[in-house]
């Protein structure tokens, strides 16, 4: 996810204190050495070694379903496909639902680290590199962690925790699938659905925005048919490659100049697809679109221009048939509550310091953790933990400086991004901790 401006504005007042921290810790941060089990270090490496496809996390929901039993939760497998959820009752009180996400990416992982992926895997029938390139693994160590130390605390909270590890997150449909899987008829509903996202801002510093938080988002395909021919005699086929390009030229203008300058919209063309050889003009031409946007308006402005942009450029090329649009996956925006926001901002404030809880504005990234709390009705509050190194923030004295430096770090889904183990688990661990029990005291 990219470090936004409010981030940076904030960030520039605190990267002296910032530089040091992968070396001192912080002031409240509980250390590794208070966790029982494997060390948590060990376990993140061990899971960005080994990342697992959406819907095929079977060894990381395997790992996730020993340590939970192993700290004393009752522990259900196979919840929504491969789901993990753990149960902890400790008396009366709110129960807490702390969500982490599994699933990698398709990604060859170019880190150079000693713990790099090599994995492969099959993707509709091709097989494809895997990485946690979003950071997955972070989330699943933290919630480990932090049901490790919930469950040797239970003298300072009462309630219930629901850890729950959900699969599928970057393909839109796991929180979808628990749900329907009778999440809450078998587990019992939550009071708040809390959970956070590892991004390129320093380690220890933390954001929580309060309302929309995380763009809604939409996959969409697009198929264009055009009438196949040899590439010598283009003038006997009907180009779907050509077609495919303009649409994608064009397609640009969707945000520049359909959408007003103050709303929120993000189209992306991710993946174009026509053809096998230099010599063939192919039949068909497919494109992968990911659309963000906060705002219903504005998303339905969105698809509904891409749709027309799709006709009339099929049109223009004289393609002999209507092409296909289609919505794949579709997810609305996390929204936080505003008072549960808070109330958990003052929890993380008491992590880090309050001058390294920042609002990071809205973030254009998407999240399906929502679908929980909507599913529930309850409240939400979902917030970003620093991963990068603080010391490649320190060279920076200015707003355009910070910049510059935001830019350059690996974000999610770059094959190079990296998080930092320590403190990014440290503080982590400690942040759902916090959060928790700010909703479950004594």
């Amino acid at each position: 996810m990219p470090l936004l401006a409010g981030a940076c504005v904030y960030i520039r007042t605190v990267l002296g204190r910032l530089a040091g921290l992968h070396r001192v810790g912080l002031p409240g941060v509980a250390r590794p050495s208070i966790v029982i089990g494997v060390n948590l270090a060990d376990l993140y490496r061990d899971l960005h070694q080994h990342p697992e496809l959406a819907f095929a996390e079977t060894r990381t929901a395997a790992t996730a379903a020993r340590e939970l039993r192993a700290a004393g939760f009752d522990t259900t497998e196979g919840v929504g496909g491969t789901g993990v959820v753990g149960v902890l009752r400790n008396g009366d009180g709110p129960t807490v639902l702390l969500r982490a996400d599994m699933d990698a990416l398709p990604v060859r992982e170019k880190t150079g680290l000693p713990y790099a992926s090599t994995a492969v895997a099959d993707r509709d029938g091709e097989q494809v590199p895997v990485a946690h390139a979003c950071g997955h693994d972070v989330h699943v160590t933290c919630l480990i962690g932090a049901a490790r130390q919930l469950a040797a605390g239970r003298d300072g909270w009462r309630g219930t925790v629901l850890a729950v590890f959900q699969p599928a997150e970057e393909v839109g449909g796991g929180a979808e699938a628990m749900v329907e899987d009778g999440l809450f008829d078998r587990f019992g509903k939550p009071d708040v659905v809390l959970g956070q996202h590892v991004a390129p801002i320093p380690a220890g510093v933390l954001g929580v925005r309060p309302g929309p938080a995380f763009a809604a988002a939409d996959t969409v395909r697009v198929v264009l048919h055009g009438r196949g021919g040899h590439g010598s005699r283009p003038e006997a086929a009907v180009d779907p490659v050509v077609m495919a390009a303009a649409t994608v030229l064009r397609l640009q203008t969707v945000v520049s100049r359909e959408i007003a300058g103050g709303d929120t919209c993000v189209v992306t063309v991710g993946a174009m697809r026509a053809g096998t050889v230099a010599n063939i003009i192919p039949d068909d031409a497919e494109l992968l679109l990911s659309v963000r946007s906060f705002d219903p308006v504005v998303r339905s402005r969105a698809l509904d221009a891409i749709e027309r942009i799709v006709r009339a450029e099929a049109a223009a090329s004289g393609a002999p048939r209507e092409p296909e649009v289609t919505v794949l996956t579709s997810f609305p925006a996390a929204v936080n509550d505003a008072a549960a926001a808070g109330r958990v901002g003052e929890a993380l404030a008491a992590v880090v310091g309050a001058d390294r809880v920042v609002d990071p504005g809205p973030v254009t990234g998407s999240e399906d953790v929502g679908v929980f709390a909507t599913a529930a009705g309850v409240p939400l509050v979902y917030w970003l933990l620093g991963g990068a190194d603080p010391a490649a923030f320190a060279g920076a004295a200015t707003f355009d400086e910070l910049r510059h430096v935001a830019a350059t770090i690996p974000a999610n889904h770059s094959p190079l991004f990296a998080p930092v183990i320590s403190p990014t688990l440290d503080v982590g661990v400690a942040s759902l901790v916090a959060a928790a029990r700010s909703w479950m005291p004594v």
